[in-house]
């Protein structure tokens, strides 16, 4: 498993790639697989972790010299491993772009998982180097997005495990907003939004490096600690106490986001999500029965006093939702088939077939010889 460089296994608060890498890996080594972590120092797994750098590099997210260096030092890992006589079968990528593109440079599959969304700069990548790996997806959404020549071997949605997030019926009297204060996430609408319905709100996620003139300008000066709260990043249990507490999540998105865990994390506590319909927040959210897609501010100011109304959206119905799709069982049953696919001990018809696209099933992708 090649975690991102960027982040420790588990994340410290934001790392959503890290929370899935994490969920992954324990599940899978419950199930008797041998699963080797490579990650970020600092990394804790119930696999066998194997840190390549000597140090995180949270602040450069992105660097192609830090994602290149991780990478290479996981290929050779890798070949040490094949000449010590304990090859690996499967590699599964999360990394970034720089595995992939080098995925027939190393004589063992690669699965890798799209985390990202395709547009004009990521499609002409997916198109030359796509054909190196087994694809996945993360949501039907995203596989449905695939640039002509792409071709998706599965879709796999990221996992949560639900039961370690509290159930709670009796909800306060505000509505939640959380992620990174960057304009495609929207906090500048959900704050109009909860102006508009009269509803207190509250803003959490980190303010990253690039992002502090938006939220100077857009975000901070509504801040009143009343009506508009901002509590900063927040981790753990108190993370899980903000989600199961609010009256709703607002997702106001204006972009085909390829998952959206924060959507998937506040189901899983009871909470119905109040989205905007794009990407897979038109999947997660399920109208009427866990939350509501509406298509603007306005419509969802409505909302938020529709969800508000006595016994509307069903909590436990909200927990339902994201345990019948979302938990890790779920998760790693798809990616067994897949790995069985990739590694040439299923046939792709049988262990692909419960999550293939119309596009079809890309046979596993011809190795180089070990160079």
């Amino acid at each position: 498993m090649l975690a991102p460089p960027w982040i420790p296994v588990p994340p410290n608060g934001y790392g959503g790639i890290e929370a899935v890498v994490e969920l992954l890996c324990e599940r899978l080594v419950s199930r008797g697989h041998d699963v080797t972590l490579f990650a970020a120092p600092g990394s804790r797994s119930t696999a066998h972790v194997q840190a390549l750098l000597e140090e995180s590099h949270r602040d450069t997210i992105g660097s192609a010299l830090h994602e290149s260096d991780h990478v290479a030092c996981a290929w050779e890992r890798v070949e040490r491993a094949a000449a010590q006589g304990h090859p690996f079968d499967v590699l599964h990528d999360h990394s970034g772009f720089t595995a992939l593109a080098m995925a027939d440079r190393v004589a063992v599959p690669v699965v890798h998982t799209i985390h990202g969304v395709f547009d004009r700069h990521t499609s002409p990548f997916y198109r030359r180097h796509g054909r190196k790996a087994t694809l996945v997806a993360i949501s039907h959404s995203q596989a449905a997005s695939a640039p002509a020549g792409v071709r998706i071997s599965a879709v796999v949605l990221n996992p949560i495990a639900v039961d370690r997030w509290p159930l709670t019926a009796q909800k306060q009297d505000y509505v939640l907003w959380i992620g990174r204060m960057d304009p495609v996430k929207g906090p500048h609408r959900a704050i109009e939004a909860a102006r508009l319905a009269g509803a207190a709100l509250v803003l959490a996620g980190p303010v990253q490096a690039g992002q502090e003139e938006y939220f100077r300008e857009k975000v901070e000066p509504h801040i009143d600690g009343r009506r508009v709260r901002y509590v900063g990043e927040v981790t753990g249990a108190a993370k899980q106490q903000l989600y199961a507490n609010a009256r709703a999540l607002l997702m106001p998105v204006r972009w085909r986001e390829p998952f959206g865990m924060v959507m998937v994390e506040a189901l899983a506590c009871g909470t119905p999500v109040i989205a905007f319909p794009e990407g897979a927040a038109a999947e997660i959210v399920i109208d009427g029965e866990n939350g509501l897609l509406v298509s603007d501010e306005e419509e969802m100011a409505r909302a938020i006093d529709q969800v508000g109304a006595l016994g509307a959206i069903d909590p436990a119905r909200c927990r339902a939702s994201v345990a019948e799709r979302y938990d890790i069982a779920v998760t790693a049953t798809g990616y067994e088939r897949v790995y069985r696919c990739a590694a040439g001990v299923e046939h792709a018809s049988a262990a692909l077939a419960p999550h293939i696209q119309s596009s079809g099933h890309v046979p596993p992708p011809q190795r180089s010889a070990r160079r």
